[in-house]
C-alpha cells in the first residue's frame, strides 16, 4: 500500500486508491459513518448510557443476571443499527432494525422485573421508559420509511406482524400512552 492509500500494481507502479475504508483514525474523525449521524442511532447511544447507570443501581446479586440482560439488550439495539446501515438493500436494513426493537422491547420486560422485584420504583423507571418510547418511535419511523413500509393490512399471508407499541396503558403516566401514529418521512428519521 502507498502512502496515500492506493495499492502497488504487479510491476510496481502505483495502483488505484483503496477502496476499502477503515475506522475512524482518532476522536475526531467520530461522525466518519453515515450511521453516526443518524438521530435514531444518537438517541439509542443516550439509552444505552442510561441502561448502564440503571444497572449499577440494581443489587450486586443481580450482576450476572438482571444487570447484564439489560446492558447486552441496550447495547445490541446500538449495534443492530449500525450493522444494518452498511449499505445493504432495504430488506436487510429493515431486519436489523427489528432485531434492534426486539431488543428495545427487551429492555422494557427487564424494567417489569426490576419494579416487580422491588429493586426500583415505577417513578424511578419513568423518565427512563419515555426516552424509550421515543427511541421506540423513532426505530419505527425509520423502519416503515424504508421501501415505502407497509401497513400491517398489506403484509401477504407468510408476513410475520410487525412489533407494535404499547396497547393499553398499563399503570404508566398518560404521557407514555401512543397517541396518534404520525407520518414521518425517510428525511426527517434521518436528520
Amino acid at each position: 500500500m502507498t502512502k496515500d492509500g492506493g495499492t502497488k500494481t504487479g510491476d510496481g507502479s502505483p495502483g488505484p486508491p483503496s477502496s476499502v475504508s477503515g475506522p475512524p483514525s482518532s476522536i475526531s474523525d467520530h461522525n466518519m459513518y453515515k450511521f453516526q449521524q443518524l438521530k435514531v442511532y444518537k438517541l439509542a447511544l443516550e439509552y444505552v448510557n442510561a441502561m448502564y447507570e440503571l444497572s449499577g443501581r440494581l443489587p450486586e446479586s443481580e450482576r450476572f443476571n438482571l444487570r447484564s440482560q439489560l446492558e447486552r439488550a441496550a447495547t445490541s439495539i446500538v449495534l443492530n443499527i449500525a450493522e444494518g446501515s452498511t449499505g445493504q438493500s432495504d430488506a436487510e436494513q429493515k431486519r436489523f432494525l427489528g432485531l434492534a426493537l426486539r431488543s428495545y422491547l427487551e429492555t422494557i420486560a427487564c424494567f417489569d422485573i426490576i419494579e416487580q422485584r422491588g429493586y426500583l420504583t415505577s417513578n424511578t423507571l419513568m423518565e427512563i421508559r419515555e426516552s424509550g418510547h421515543q427511541l421506540f418511535v423513532k426505530l419505527q419511523a425509520f423502519r416503515r420509511s424504508l421501501s415505502g413500509g407497509q401497513k400491517t393490512g398489506d403484509r401477504g399471508q407468510n408476513s410475520r406482524s410487525s412489533v407494535s407499541g404499547p396497547s393499553t396503558p398499563v399503570s404508566r403516566p398518560q404521557s407514555l400512552n401512543p397517541g396518534p401514529r404520525s407520518s414521518v418521512s425517510h428525511q426527517e428519521v434521518e436528520s
